[in-house]
């Protein structure tokens, strides 16, 4: 049986996996480019050692203490990399994990069928296919292409303003899946939220807000759609995970409309 955990601590989760990742990235750097400057002075103290019969060269006399403490450090910052390597995809693998408790448990909101849930994509986005990069020159399928996505998200947008909430839902939701690479996807997830909170279907947008903060949680979009999955959590009655949402809004967020109306939002809930 899945450990199933609220969305809200998901939310949290994934922030703080995301910082996590980046700082053990940003270790692994400094201890690579550390790697290249020891074996660049190994070689060179190599070098040295290889000619001490040359009678203008003059070998240090700690120059063999220098040449193994140098191995052994190299050695240890090799293991240590593979750590953090390792360290790394543990992180990833959990989040991921996670986010696939989220997604398990909002489908049990829905009522929807477990069977038909599908793999979790790899937190970062590694699983995401991505289209190929354009490629220059006179034809036509590219800008065909740009033009029939843009085409695409218009006319849901249209559905939307139009007031088809359904109709729009259906349309955003396609075109998540027609292009998962595009730069309007977290948009389309927003615009998705609304359309299914205009019509009360509360585990639906809060699925679709999820998706949009999790896909871009730096976005411009993404202040807005982690206060309304608050909201909506609230409208499903899970009032403890919309209360961590909310001010999570506010530490994220602060100062913005989004974080104010969290506030306001936590206010009514009477949140702790």
């Amino acid at each position: 049986m899945r450990r199933i955990v609220g969305p809200a601590m998901g939310v949290l989760l994934l922030s703080s996996v995301t910082v996590t990742a980046q700082d053990r990235d940003q270790t692994l750097a400094d201890i690579r480019q550390e790697l290249s400057v020891l074996y660049v002075e190994l070689q060179s103290l190599k070098r040295e050692q290889s000619t001490t019969g040359a009678p203008q060269i003059s070998l240090p006399p700690n120059a063999l203490d220098r040449l193994n403490t140098l191995e052994q450090e190299l050695s240890r910052l090799t293991a240590k990399t593979e750590q953090l390597e390792f360290r790394i995809d543990r992180i990833v693998r959990d989040g991921t994990n996670r986010i696939g408790d989220l997604e398990f448990r909002l489908v049990e909101l829905e009522g929807g069928d477990l069977s038909q849930l599908g793999e979790t994509t790899t937190l970062g986005g590694e699983d995401v296919p991505r289209p190929a990069p354009p490629v220059p020159g006179p034809g036509p399928e590219t800008p065909q292409l740009a033009v029939a996505e843009q085409a695409d998200f218009d006319a849901a947008q249209a559905l939307l303003d139009n007031g088809d909430a359904a109709g729009a839902a259906e349309a955003f939701a396609a075109y998540t899946q027609t292009y998962p690479g595009s730069p309007l996807v977290a948009e389309a997830h927003y615009l998705r939220g609304q359309a299914e909170a205009a019509q009360g279907q509360w585990s639906r947008a809060a699925r679709a807000y999820l998706e949009s903060f999790s896909g871009s949680p730096d976005g411009p979009r993404a202040p807005e759609a982690l206060y309304r999955l608050g909201l909506s959590l609230a409208e499903l009655g899970q009032r403890d995970e919309a209360c961590i949402t909310l001010r999570e809004v506010s530490v994220r967020f602060p100062g913005g409309a989004p974080s104010i109306g969290a506030n306001t939002a936590r206010g009514e809930l009477a949140c702790p």
